[in-house]
């Protein structure tokens, strides 16, 4: 096949790029930065470039973004401009090249403030059918981009497969409370449990999305690790978190002791992959209980893919959390 990824210089879009090529398909990857992994160096809003990567292409995956750290450095304009418009640049020329599948990267981070329950209330059960409430700019164009492509599928007919995928980056997190209080391979192993995915996963996925495309013609996905917890453990879990790891996984204490490790005291919201399993056929394996299975053999609790591509940052200098390009 002949496959276009755009943001090939990112985290995802190389990922996609070398899993694509390692099992013989033909890449073009499209990014603004020069890369190793890019082969048509322009922006998704600059039509001519991306006419010429979609030439021939049988699908698009399209990754490229300005992601929720850049919220602090691009004006809005500049979010609208890529995460709306570069989307609709690449639906309508994917559309005229015939194109035959579009698989979108998205973000729970659409769901905003549907994610933080009140006081007292137990913690968010978050599956396809919670209305997204946009919490910045960062939301609010890419749900706008997936209202896109699902209008752009509806009257083309061109596949297309929305992924709101739940946090994957390897940077240090974003919060300094959580920094400052945990272990950065601590706190990333709890969130495996409710709103963390690694990357060779969210890659299966978007490979999954892509044979499944044709079939479902439209549709929006959560994709996240496999969580452990059901309904009836939503109260609980926002008063008391370490009380029901602890009955689902009775061992985990003892590698987080070993590890000088803590679990998250509450835990506020819970992203559910159950349809993106079902229905793309999907079988993600990095799950908190695999992490745990890792670390009692002493190996790191991610993959080797996400290991070997490592943090990229969004940056071209130091901000906050995040590391440089």
């Amino acid at each position: 096949m002949r496959l276009v990824v755009t943001g090939s210089a990112g985290h995802l879009g190389e990922a996609l790029v070398r899993t694509l090529r390692e099992r013989a398909d033909d890449v073009v990857g499209l990014d603004v930065l020069r890369s190793l992994h890019t082969d048509v160096v322009g922006s998704v809003t600059d039509r001519g470039a991306v006419r010429s990567a979609v030439a021939g292409a049988d699908a698009v995956l399209h990754t490229a973004t300005l992601h929720k750290p850049h919220v602090g450095s691009h004006s809005r304009q500049e979010f609208v401009d890529t995460n709306v418009t570069g989307t609709l640049v690449l639906l309508e020329e994917a559309v005229a090249a015939g194109v035959r599948a579009f698989v979108a990267t998205s973000t729970t981070s659409a769901f905003g403030r549907a994610l933080t329950p009140g006081d007292g209330a137990p913690a968010t059960w978050i599956t396809e059918d919670v209305v997204p409430r946009p919490r910045n700019i960062y939301g609010a164009t890419k749900v706008a981009a997936e209202d896109l492509c699902e209008l752009v599928a509806r009257d083309s007919g061109l596949p297309c497969v929305v992924l709101r995928t739940s946090r994957f980056f390897p940077e240090a997190d974003d919060s300094e409370q959580v920094r400052s209080g945990y272990a950065d391979a601590n706190a990333k192993v709890n969130e495996l449990l409710y709103r963390r995915i690694d990357l060779a996963d969210v890659v299966g996925a978007h490979l999954a999305a892509l044979d499944r495309a044709a079939a479902i013609g439209f549709g929006r996905y959560v994709v996240s690790a496999t969580t452990p917890f059901g309904p009836a453990d939503l109260e609980e879990l926002h008063r008391d978190a370490p009380a029901v790891v602890g009955r689902l996984f009775p061992d985990y204490a003892e590698v987080y002791e070993r590890l000088g490790w803590r679990m998250f005291p509450r835990i506020d919201r819970v992203y559910v992959n159950a349809r993106a399993r079902a229905e793309l056929g999907w079988n993600p394996r990095y799950d908190f209980g695999h992490a745990l299975e890792l670390l009692r053999g002493g190996r790191p609790p991610r993959s080797t893919l996400a290991t070997s591509i490592g943090a990229k940052g969004y940056h071209p200098v130091t901000t906050g959390p995040y590391t440089t390009r």
